[in-house]
């Protein structure tokens, strides 16, 4: 698809979605968006100028199908996969891909750190038409050995090999300054993001500033170049209720917003990325405060989970509080799998992630009215009263849990036309009885009559 889009770029010094919308231009991709948002071109455009929408989609990613991210469009949620040192591979990436896309991700992570890192990364956006997005820092450790050996030069050329293969955003923790490392000892769990402890490590070690937040200009160069969004990193994000909305958090918010300030005025696309561990009643007030400090960038969360004891349940946990977020301004849910906390996750619990997350997305994006979200539950709802199992099948969100499910009790194919389920069974369906009760009703008192 945007092979040929690309192909007219090739010369354009900044080939950024937010170059182009800033000038006025309607890319291909905006138009793309426009449609499958049910929305007006120049809407996407002036979104995207302004820095509420990005489009990510790096110029060498040219089997990419375009997406959009911000409050405007419907909820997206990501799906993060990744082999680890101890367990996973190429291939069973490739299989956690495949599930992604089958189950609606809008975008997935490779959050690779152990096997050949590049040549997993370059297969998995040959075979992936929805953006891929890294944490850098992950592969630079896995290039330079030790924390300590990184250098602004090791960490810039990993950022450009990766933009290179086609990377459409990078996850980067520059909002988290030396200064801030006080703050950290006052929390019960310290921190949580594994790239911010990397980096808390080698500020600690040299006590230096942080060589992404000093480096900062030479990244935005390399991402203007091929078109690659920021998603600005929450290094200091909450890993537990009592460390919610602390200092910590707040102070590098602050930090993320004037950094995407920046990226902004170097047509570098930009979202901020969100809260980890929030009790339920402050989720709306940190969606409000990423509006206020972060001049409403997308905000991108990790939950927010709402809890802290739904061990082996966290998808459940993270998709209550990512609906609350979703509602009140969150951009992009990242999904949480059974394996939060735990372990690596495995394309089953990936499934369960996805799903949980998609139904908290359409929840927000239903109570917000957003065009196009209700229709689905509407149609559900006419298939459900006119027992039309194959067609409620095909409206869920997991069509072949949906089916598995009726199946287990009724799996002959002549009940895929019954007016009943195993719960309620031929006597007790309350959808035939209420259909009965109107038949009557009709026969007792004609149309011309009511």
């Amino acid at each position: 698809m945007r092979k040929q889009w690309c192909e007219k770029r090739k010369n354009d010094k900044t080939p950024t979605q937010l170059y182009y919308a800033k000038n006025g231009v309607i890319t291909e991709e905006m138009e793309y968006v426009a449609k499958v948002e049910g929305l007006e071109p120049e809407l996407i455009r002036n979104e995207v100028a302004k820095g509420r929408l990005i489009i990510p989609a790096n110029i060498n990613h040219t089997n990419l199908t375009p997406m959009g991210i911000g409050r405007a469009l419907k909820c997206k949620i990501n799906s993060n996969i990744g082999s680890s040192s101890v367990s996973s591979g190429v291939e069973e990436e490739i299989d956690k891909l495949q599930i992604s896309i089958k189950y609606g991700a809008d975008t997935v992570m490779d959050l690779s750190t152990g096997g050949d890192l590049d040549s997993i990364r370059k297969t998995l956006i040959n075979h992936s038409t929805i953006p891929i997005g890294t944490v850098p820092m992950y592969q630079i450790i896995h290039d330079v050995g030790k924390i300590e050996n990184l250098t602004i030069e090791t960490m810039l050329g990993v950022l450009e090999k990766q933009a290179i293969q086609g990377v459409s955003y990078f996850t980067i923790h520059a909002g988290f300054k030396l200064e801030f490392m006080p703050l950290v000892s006052k929390r019960k769990m310290g921190i949580v993001s594994r790239g911010g402890s990397l980096m808390g490590t080698w500020m600690m070690h040299y006590h230096k500033e942080n060589p992404f937040y000093t480096a900062f200009d030479d990244i935005l160069e390399i991402c203007a170049k091929y078109d690659v969004a920021l998603s600005l990193g929450d290094s200091l994000r909450p890993g537990c209720l009592y460390d919610a909305t602390d200092k910590a958090q707040t102070s590098e918010l602050k930090v993320l917003g004037e950094l995407a300030k920046r990226a902004y005025e170097k047509n570098v696309q930009v979202m901020i990325e969100g809260p980890g561990h929030v009790p339920f009643n402050d989720i709306e007030y940190n969606m409000k405060l990423e509006q206020e400090l972060c001049n409403d960038a997308p905000f991108y969360v990790l939950g927010p989970l709402p809890t802290d004891i739904g061990a082996g349940y966290d998808h459940i946990t993270s998709a209550i509080g990512g609906a609350m977020a979703a509602y009140h301004g969150a951009s992009m849910l990242c999904y949480v799998t059974p394996k939060e906390h735990l372990g690596l996750p495995n394309a089953k619990d990936v499934r369960e992630g996805i799903v949980a997350h998609k139904i908290a997305a359409h929840i927000a994006d239903v109570a917000l009215k957003r065009k196009g979200a209700i229709e689905k539950d509407h149609a559900m709802s006419d298939a459900r009263w006119n027992f039309d199992w194959n067609k409620q099948f095909e409206l869920s969100f997991d069509e072949e849990r949906a089916r598995e499910y009726h199946d287990e009790s009724l799996p002959q194919e002549s009940f895929k036309k019954a007016e009943f389920c195993s719960m309620c069974g031929p006597k007790f369906c309350a959808y035939k009885i209420s259909k009965e009760i109107a038949k009557v009703e009709c026969e007792k008192f004609p149309k011309e009559e009511k």
